[in-house]
């Protein structure tokens, strides 16, 4: 009988660019600073690493299908690489191929990188791509914006609400990630808005304004892996951070084929959430998770998210927003980097940058944004749209928590 991934497979290094406009380096370049990081961070050679996951979604703006340019720009030693795209999944996909496959036995020691390069593109949000010859069909127009502002709608809809209130509480979820951004040195943006500037921004796509939205990045982040038996012979003594657990749930169509969905709330995470609670053994993840990283592609995606997670009851998120529950001295901190809003959002990197986070902060590392001794932390990914989409929840924490 499967007994799931808690406590199987530690982190022994992480390594993360800064995230931005990076006109001046080529998404290889990327890739080696963070894996420079990362193998400094571990503390062994790079011929010590036996196979790699490569996370790369936009392959037509960068480096082309197959993990080839991982292995060639790393010089790795000639080992087993497989490239993954799970839309805005893809960096924890990385991750969960390397986790899996050190659990499985098959390997000792594994890397997990993620890497994006948008800002080439001229595009402020992702490049438009070919959805392939049947999603065309069905929404040939479909943006992102445009489609999670219909969460907005369908919230107000479903609990009463009045638009003018939820908008407050989306406009607080902006202004924390930029109060948590500015603390951040490797964020994308790092400047102070006020509530009064967000809620007069133009409009994207109604309601959600201009600082609703977060934009992409160019980055990379990494992460090398192996078991805690392992880890003690390379004489890792000190703080190990573990995978707890590792959940993806993906649309199967329900959402789109009748009326049992009504769009206020991600099916997905909800069904993720639950798996990860359970497989990492937590009961009350309120009271039990110290800190989270969701993705906040859109600050409405955050403020449901919260509810989708367990961490508000459904049509309270944004009392709790508007309360501080999720700032970063609140109860529950969210996105204390900065998030996807201000951290920035390379998409192939995002879900390794959101376990890098994780990582910083349960080795005390995260420096003028650290929190006050966490021990368990939670990441999300939501990738797709609300109601045809892929979601991800991962949980870290300290190996003998």
């Amino acid at each position: 009988m499967a007994t799931g991934i808690k406590d199987k497979v530690v982190i022994i290094g992480m390594g993360c660019t800064h995230f931005g406009e990076r006109w001046d380096c080529s998404a290889e370049d990327l890739m080696v600073e963070s894996f420079s990081e990362c193998l400094a961070d571990a503390g062994i050679a790079r011929d010590q690493i036996e196979a790699a996951w490569f996370g790369l979604s936009v392959d037509e703006q960068n480096l082309g299908k197959s993990a080839l340019s991982l292995s060639e720009t790393l010089r790795l030693p000639n080992i087993a690489a497989t490239r993954v795209e799970n839309m805005c999944a893809t960096g924890t996909e990385a991750l969960r191929g390397a986790v899996y496959a050190v659990a499985a036995g098959a390997y000792d020691v594994a890397l997990a990188l993620g890497v994006e390069k948008l800002k080439d593109t001229g595009y402020g949000g992702l490049p438009e791509r070919n959805k392939g010859t049947f999603d065309d069909l069905w929404f040939p127009s479909a943006t992102a914006p445009g489609s999670f502002a219909q969460f907005a709608s369908a919230y107000v809809a479903r609990h009463g609400m009045n638009m003018d209130k939820l908008k407050q509480a989306m406009a607080h979820v902006s202004w924390k990630s930029h109060e948590n951004g500015i603390l951040n040195e490797k964020a994308h943006l790092r400047s102070r808005v006020s509530i009064e500037k967000i809620l007069n921004a133009p409009m994207i796509s109604y309601p959600l304004g201009l600082y609703d939205c977060c934009g992409v990045s160019d980055g990379s982040a990494c992460a090398i892996v192996t078991t805690p038996e392992k880890a003690a012979e390379m004489g890792k003594t000190g703080t190990l951070v573990s995978v707890k657990s590792m959940q993806l749930a993906l649309s199967n169509g329900s959402e789109m084929s009748h009326d049992s969905w009504d769009g206020s709330y991600a099916l997905t995470t909800r069904v993720a959430s639950q798996k990860a609670y359970a497989e990492a053994g937590v009961s009350n993840p309120q009271r039990e998770l110290d800190l989270i990283e969701v993705h906040d592609c859109f600050s409405i995606t955050e403020l449901v998210t919260m509810e989708d997670l367990g961490l508000s009851e459904v049509g309270h998120a944004s009392e709790d927003i508007l309360a501080g529950k999720f700032d970063r001295d609140g109860e529950v901190p969210c996105n204390v980097d900065g998030g996807l809003k201000c951290f920035g959002h390379p998409i192939g990197a995002t879900g390794l940058r959101m376990t890098y986070e994780i990582y910083q902060q349960l080795h005390g590392r995260a420096g003028e944004r650290q929190l006050n001794n966490p021990r368990l932390g939670l990441t999300h990914n939501l990738g797709g749209f609300p109601n045809k989409n892929v979601c991800s929840v991962s949980l870290f924490g300290h190996y003998s928590a």
